[in-house]
């Protein structure tokens, strides 16, 4: 059995947030992907949830900084501090004699094989005994329910912090797919820059954030509902509050949301015919945080014709598909000796 000799884990290494699924016990684990730095001694000071309240409000000598940038690594060493922390977290609670943990980690799938190695050796540094990879779009359409398995063509967009992925799956396989590095963390910097050059106001990663949870849509609302902020005025560099309107919000947001609805075009576009008559049939299913943009679920089947669904729980489903993925590890090495012969 896999879970003999240690425990078995799936991770959903995300650019914004990262979730760790233990095999039995589910979700137990649920972290921004941050990590607080001293820069004079190079020593961790946080990680997670409390390094994140750190962000935009450390003093010279500390930095807050996400390793992770569109879905891959950008910083190696602390990436791998970070998974070592997460890990310990989830296995806390257990015995020291329970072996190390055999772990599945989603990947984009656009990536490059250096990069889904480098998550590899991240993941085996961190601890595991054996890491494995997973295709985010596979685990999050594994995570929704989705029948991957069968003979019929499914459809998922998985909008993540770092990136959006596409894909059309049938038979257990990727058919196609288009993965872009625009997605949540794009739409935050695209609010920060029109009301950078609206208003001269400058604002934070942390209330861009809170205005897209909090009024933002993919297309106009009926309500007028607005939101005030608070930032520094670029001009007299004093502190300055404003409200901001959810139709600016949504103006803010046009540009990457259109992007996206450009990927899912594309990624149709090179459908064969049968399987694009069952997404017509079953709908494309929305994953990610990504997903809960009001009204995103609306402008994509305008702009498709097909019907379009959120997911059940859109933020935990790439994790649960890594999770339940364990049981297809010896598939998972199959198909990377597979990709690695193919590159050579």
């Amino acid at each position: 059995m896999w879970n003999r000799f240690g425990w078995e884990m799936g991770i959903d290494l995300g650019t914004a947030n990262t979730l760790v699924y233990v095999k039995g016990k589910g979700i137990i684990v649920r972290e921004p992907s941050v990590v607080a730095i001293q820069t004079d001694t190079g020593e961790i000071k946080a990680v997670g949830e409390s390094a994140k309240q750190m962000i935009g409000r450390t003093p010279g000598n500390i930095v807050a900084v996400r390793p992770m940038k569109d879905g891959v690594i950008a910083d190696f060493e602390t990436t791998a501090t970070m998974l070592r922390y997460f890990i310990r977290q989830a296995l806390r609670h257990k015995s020291l004699w329970s072996g190390k943990p055999r772990v599945v980690v989603c990947v984009p799938s656009g990536i490059t094989a250096v990069e889904k190695r480098a998550v590899e050796e991240a993941t085996e540094q961190a601890g595991a005994r054996d890491a494995h990879t997973i295709e985010e779009p596979m685990a999050a359409a594994i995570g929704a329910g989705l029948p991957v398995d069968e003979p019929t063509g499914s459809m998922v967009v998985d909008i993540g912090g770092g990136t959006t992925e596409v894909a059309i799956i049938s038979l257990g396989g990727i058919v196609t797919s288009r993965s872009i590095r625009v997605a949540g963390d794009e739409m935050d910097e695209a609010i920060i820059q029109y009301i950078k050059k609206a208003y001269n106001l400058m604002i934070g990663e942390r209330t861009a954030e809170e205005l897209k949870v909090s009024i933002g849509s993919a297309i106009p609302g009926e309500e007028e509902v607005s939101m005030e902020v608070r930032g520094r005025d670029l001009v007299t560099g004093l502190p300055k509050t404003l409200r901001i309107s959810a139709e600016e919000v949504c103006e803010a947001l046009t540009e990457t949301v259109n992007s996206i609805v450009d990927a899912v075009k594309v990624t149709l576009e090179k459908s064969p015919p049968e399987l694009a008559a069952d997404i017509m049939d079953r709908g494309i299913v929305l994953t990610g945080g990504g997903a809960l943009l009001r009204n995103l679920d609306r402008l994509l089947s305008r702009e498709t014709g097909m019907p379009v669904l959120v997911a059940e729980n859109p933020l935990d489903c790439v994790a649960i598909g890594a999770g339940k993925s364990l049981d297809m590890i010896p598939l998972l090495r199959s198909r990377s000796v597979q990709r690695r012969r193919r590159t050579r």
